[in-house]
């Protein structure tokens, strides 16, 4: 579905925010991403969904190039950085209905999957009311109810439990669970290890714009924990 192919990324300051990565994300994987701040997580994610240039190597989706053919690349996948700017003058259903307008989501659709979604995360009645109204963890919603409306095959999340409360988190693990149960995948980045370690099939961990360990969650922590295996080679 995925892949990033030797991939780079220099900023004009010197600083280097992605050597040479090499991932490969597949139908139904639920992948992590973990690493200290500023170890490339968001440099790596803003690539992919092709809102950072490459300094080098390509990534591609279904054999699409995110560098020559960015938009048919971004028709495939939704991203949520860890911090989502919505037009808080808009009400949340303007907002929704935007976003499907963009993707070309047909009314039918539009509907039950708006119906459906805003009920799981309890927003329903809100939906009328303008974004500037809502709290954090509303926007939060409403941002996850867009990307997932539209149905993509990818799903890039950053920090996406950020501002949830604990029943919207085991929402949306729920919801996490059964996309990629469809043929759907996940790549996203996450402090919160123990979820990681618990929702996961797949993890990579980045140190300093490196990729120092991916693979499979249980071939990576081992008999260990993955919070453990973490601060091992964070430290190392």
């Amino acid at each position: 579905m995925l892949k990033i192919i030797n991939f780079s990324k220099n900023y004009p300051n010197g600083k280097v925010g992605a050597k040479n990565i090499n991932l490969e994300i597949k139908a139904g994987d639920l992948y992590a991403f973990i690493g200290h701040n500023g170890a490339g997580k968001t440099t790596t994610i803003k690539a992919i969904v092709g809102i950072h240039d490459l300094t080098s190597g390509d990534i591609l989706m279904d054999e699409i190039s995110v560098v020559k053919n960015p938009m048919e690349v971004k028709k495939r996948l939704a991203y949520i950085p860890d911090n989502p700017d919505v037009y808080t003058a808009l009400t949340g259903m303007q907002y929704l209905s935007f976003i499907a307008n963009i993707f070309k989501v047909n009314k039918e659709t539009f509907k039950a999957l708006t119906e459906k979604y805003a009920a799981d995360f309890e927003l329903t009645k809100d939906l009328n009311n303008p974004i500037s109204s809502y709290s954090h963890g509303m926007r939060q919603k409403i941002v996850l109810i867009s990307a997932l409306i539209h149905q993509p095959k990818l799903l890039i999340l950053d920090e996406p439990f950020v501002g949830l409360d604990p029943k919207a988190a085991f929402t949306l693990k729920t919801i996490m669970k059964e996309h990629c149960e469809k043929g759907g995948a996940i790549f996203f980045s996450t402090h919160v290890l123990d979820v990681a370690e618990k929702l996961c099939n797949k993890v990579a961990i980045i140190k300093a714009g490196e990729i120092i360990a991916d693979g499979l969650m249980d071939d990576i922590k081992k008999d260990s924990s993955l919070e453990a295996i973490f601060l091992e080679n964070s430290n190392a």
